[in-house]
């Protein structure tokens, strides 16, 4: 029974989830090829006819995926250089993909961690009072409308004039990012329980704090982690922009940088390529501690 079991849990993953995924990472890639060939076989068509040489498809297309500076790399240039980036560079060197992955990573976590925090915060404020929920809830969906690349200057340039800067700053538009979600979330999540079950709450006269202890607290937390997947991405993507405008040394927003400066269009997309692994990365660790506490707290995970 036991392997019976076993091969019906791994042919469920594999039609669910394996080839899915596959397919749509073969399509991916295929398509990512033939850009590649179409956006860069210009410039090779525009050497041949300086060099008055004719060139054969086969040449044209080998040469597309094998330009120094290419318009869009092919996908094994940019597996090439995120190993030489990744393998081959110590860890500790500023040319070391995970070194700049490090230092966008510690930002994004201190963001993520004080958005997550203000967030829940202030859910609780506007669940337990209608004045906060009349006035700020508002603004808080208006604060979301102002595009992040405007804010970030203000915000690295008014820290900055108090004294304060390096990892901060960027953490701090990391939280203003991530905290909406989560507030979002966890109002719905407060809000959830059934009005029988408060006024059951009620009739054994308990408590404001025991009622949000006791019913709504845990009713919110599927909630919770559901919004803090999508807050600790949204979170990635502060800490890079807070790293434009500081002209920053480190981080992979400075790989960006860096990269369009010098047009290494290939070290752009290594970067690329490393902030979205990252992003699944967190996303994938969020969601395992988040099937953890649910299931110890006995909901369906």
């Amino acid at each position: 029974m036991p392997m019976t079991h076993d091969r019906e849990g791994f042919s469920a993953f594999l039609h669910d989830r394996l080839i899915p995924i596959g397919t749509v990472l073969i399509g991916i890639f295929m398509l990512w090829y033939v850009f590649t060939v179409v956006l860069n076989a210009p410039f090779e068509r525009d050497q041949a006819a300086r060099a008055d040489t004719e060139i054969s498809t086969t040449q044209l297309i080998a040469n597309t995926m094998a330009q120094k500076r290419p318009i869009l790399p092919a996908p094994h240039q940019v597996a090439v250089e995120i190993w030489e980036t990744t393998v081959e560079k110590k860890i500790t060197s500023k040319r070391s993909l995970v070194y700049h992955t490090w230092v966008t990573l510690s930002s994004t976590l201190l963001g993520f961690a004080m958005g997550t925090v203000l967030g829940i915060l202030l859910a609780v404020g506007i669940v337990h009072s209608r004045v906060l929920d009349k006035s700020l809830m508002p603004w808080i969906i208006t604060s979301q409308t102002i595009p992040i690349l405007a804010i970030a200057p203000m915000v690295i340039v008014v820290l900055n004039a108090i004294g304060i800067s390096g990892l901060l700053p960027k953490a701090v538009i990391s939280m203003y990012l991530s905290f909406f979600p989560v507030a979002v979330g966890m109002v719905k999540g407060l809000r959830s329980p059934e009005v029988m079950h408060l006024d059951l709450m009620h009739t054994y006269n308990a408590s404001r704090s025991q009622v949000f202890w006791k019913l709504r607290w845990p009713a919110s937390v599927p909630f919770l982690f559901t919004s803090m997947k999508v807050a600790v991405a949204i979170s990635l993507v502060g800490a890079i922009v807070g790293e434009l405008p500081t002209g920053a040394s480190a981080g992979l927003g400075a790989r960006l940088l860096s990269g369009s400066y010098y047009g290494q269009t290939i070290q752009i997309w290594s970067a690329l390529i490393a902030a979205s692994l990252l992003a699944a990365a967190l996303v994938m660790v969020v969601d395992v501690i988040g099937r953890t506490v649910t299931r110890r707290m006995g909901m369906a995970a």
